[in-house]
């Protein structure tokens, strides 16, 4: 029996216009994988949507692996996904984002955060490598630690320009939709710090919610019902002063969920296990008005010139020769 060959992998990594630290340039050079059958692709601009397409038009390899600038990928995270390209026939497969052990405790605690179901539901699967291979939707897999086979990429039209964040997450949708498999592996790992201050993890809060919201304005779909519980939350709160009192029972009940979880988070002192508390409160509020300004917030056109990008630029290993 003929064994089918190792497919050649195209690395996407998407920067900013002037950016001369890309740590991923170096951390995808060490993946196991033959280097013949590797090319990266630093795209630059000011739209990561943009820069991706382009990236993908000159992309040469027959699988994409997208990696953020700062995404430092395990070694054997190609070969690993290979498995389920071909053995489950998976058109997409990913893994989580892990914050690194040596990074600040501040940035530890929002790590937690995001992992916990109780602030980001089904979607704390991008933050923690818990559970088995499984098939998933989008709503587990996470755009700095994705691989899509090129074929299925071009077939859907590549990323939805008017959208940025949440362009991936449509892209998985119609993949899904359309019979397409997904596959998240919780050995597939990169390791990535998450925002440094209160005031970054916040306003990114902030643009997942607004995200979402236009992603489900342009893309409708049953899987983004459930992001509409924060915004309804943020409304009730508002409601909270004019309503009588027997209706602060929802309040009292999650009230008692987050401080539970919080007393049970390990290896954090118990001050900071009040800070996790409030994270998770103000994770819920920021992404309900995020996600109440992106259903009001006028769309870009389609049809509207990109932002300028860079030309694509292919990096080759310096120990390879052609």
């Amino acid at each position: 029996m003929l064994m089918k060959p190792m497919p050649k992998i195209s690395i996407v990594i998407a920067v900013r216009h002037g950016q001369s630290t890309i740590p991923a340039i170096d951390a995808a050079k060490r993946l196991e994988y033959p280097k013949k059958l590797l090319e990266i692709l630093v795209a630059r601009g000011m739209q990561p949507a943009v820069q991706r397409n382009k990236a993908i038009r000159k992309a040469t390899g027959e699988i994409i692996y997208f990696l953020d600038d700062d995404s430092l990928p395990d070694k054997g995270n190609l070969k690993r996904a290979l498995q389920h390209f071909s053995g489950m026939n998976a058109d997409i497969v990913g893994g989580p984002s892990i914050c690194p052990k040596d990074a600040p405790q501040q940035e530890q605690l929002f790590h937690k955060v995001m992992g916990s179901w109780l602030a980001f539901g089904p979607s704390s699967a991008r933050y923690r490598n818990t559970g088995r291979v499984r098939e998933t939707n989008e709503k587990e897999l996470i755009l700095c630690n994705l691989m899509v086979e090129k074929s299925i990429f071009l077939k859907h039209g590549g990323f939805d320009e008017a959208l940025h964040p949440n362009e991936e997450n449509a892209l998985m949708d119609m993949v899904e939709k359309s019979g397409g498999k997904l596959v998240y592996d919780p050995h597939i790992i990169v390791h990535r710090r998450p925002r440094h201050t209160t005031g970054q993890f916040l306003d990114m809060l902030l643009g997942y919610g607004e995200g979402r919201a236009k992603q489900f304005r342009l893309h409708p779909s049953p899987n983004s019902f459930f992001n509409f519980l924060p915004a309804f939350f943020c409304f009730y709160l508002l409601l909270l002063p004019f309503l009588p009192l027997w209706t602060l029972w929802p309040l009292a009940v999650y009230g008692g969920m987050v401080l539970l979880q919080s007393f049970f988070l390990r290896h954090f002192p118990l001050y900071l296990r009040g800070t996790f508390a409030l994270l998770i409160v103000l994770c819920h509020v920021c992404y309900g008005f995020g996600f109440s300004k992106g259903l009001f917030t006028p769309l870009k056109s389609h049809d509207s010139p990109s932002k300028a990008a860079a030309p694509v630029e292919t990096i080759v290993p310096p120990y390879i020769q052609r």
